[in-house]
């Protein structure tokens, strides 16, 4: 192998079967340690983050890490007469020297990465008289997960958030859910002499205490005393928006199910609030009064009476 090989499978920290998942986690991984923001003015830190930033793009593209697998960083040069798989051409010297993104683009291991995904210039191009042509590149778009309490979701809230060492201040829409993706434009990686690209927060919602929630309606247990159950009458139930009163039928058994119309989720698309649906769950004393006893004595001696 050519002196100055950078294996990206050994600077991501992965097995060469390592599946995209596990290709992305090492690179979130690596980035946010290494990444410029975090270590303002360290410079190997930022030779890290942009050889991590080399490796992840061509190992996260299906073709271009199948040509990296079967000719490692020749390839189009690959089957050209003594030209084996992972070494250069007859004649061929290549060096690995920095990046210099500001100036001239990549430089070193940067022409032979022209070379290998079809871009003009680089020492080649130097050795046949071409002028180095550098390409602006937009940067990535980054994702990251935060997490959500139900509340604020309810409500809507501008957080802050860090992410990859920066914070950032983040305005939550009303009616997000799990799954739910917002984009801050040019808040991804930087670009390379444009725009740099998006990032896409993940919601990931926190467990509530209370409530359950499925898409934009809502489910609570509600305590209901065994005589308001066997009477009727009602009780206060709890919503994320303050308390409501609901009414109990006589003969309500616990488990039954009321639904309160309009009580649960906003619609992230602004329509209308999902409901809340309220589990019956009738509690008994566990101490009971001398009366107390008497009376609900009295009332076995009659129901068994009937």
């Amino acid at each position: 192998m050519a002196t100055g090989y950078k294996d990206y499978y050994q600077i991501l920290g992965i097995a060469r079967n390592a599946s995209n998942k596990e290709i992305k986690q090492a690179y979130r991984r690596l980035a946010r340690k290494h990444h410029p923001d975090v270590n303002p003015g360290d410079k190997s830190s930022e030779e890290k983050f942009k050889e991590i930033s080399e490796a992840y793009e061509v190992l996260s593209d299906k073709e271009k890490r199948k040509k990296y697998d079967q000719y490692g960083q020749y390839c189009q040069q690959a089957g050209k007469p003594g030209a084996g798989a992972g070494q250069p051409p007859p004649g061929w010297d290549f060096g690995f020297g920095d990046f210099d993104f500001e100036t001239q683009g990549p430089r070193g291991f940067g022409d032979i990465y022209d070379l290998i995904f079809g871009r003009e210039g680089g020492r080649a191009g130097a050795r046949t008289g071409r002028q180095r042509v550098w390409t602006p590149a937009r940067g990535r778009d980054v994702e990251y997960e935060i997490e959500v309490s139900l509340e604020d979701a309810f409500s809507g809230a501008t957080k802050t958030f860090t992410v990859d060492g920066r914070r950032i201040e983040v305005k939550i829409p009303k009616g997000v859910n799990t799954g739910s993706r917002i984009r801050l434009a040019g808040q991804g990686e930087p670009g390379r002499g444009t725009e740099s690209g998006d990032l896409y927060l993940i919601v990931r919602m926190r467990p509530h205490p209370v409530f359950e929630r499925k898409e934009s309606d809502l489910y609570a247990d509600v305590s209901v005393p065994y005589t308001t159950a066997a009477l009727g009458g009602e009780v206060q139930v709890s919503t994320l928006s303050g308390k409501v009163n609901m009414k109990i039928p006589a003969g309500t058994s616990s488990g039954q199910t009321f639904r309160l119309a309009g009580q649960g989720m906003p619609n992230v698309k602004g329509n209308a609030r999902g409901n809340l649906y309220a589990r019956v769950k009738v509690t008994v004393p566990k101490t009971l009064s001398q009366r107390e006893r008497e009376l609900l004595t009295e009332l076995a001696r009659l129901q068994g009476a009937k």
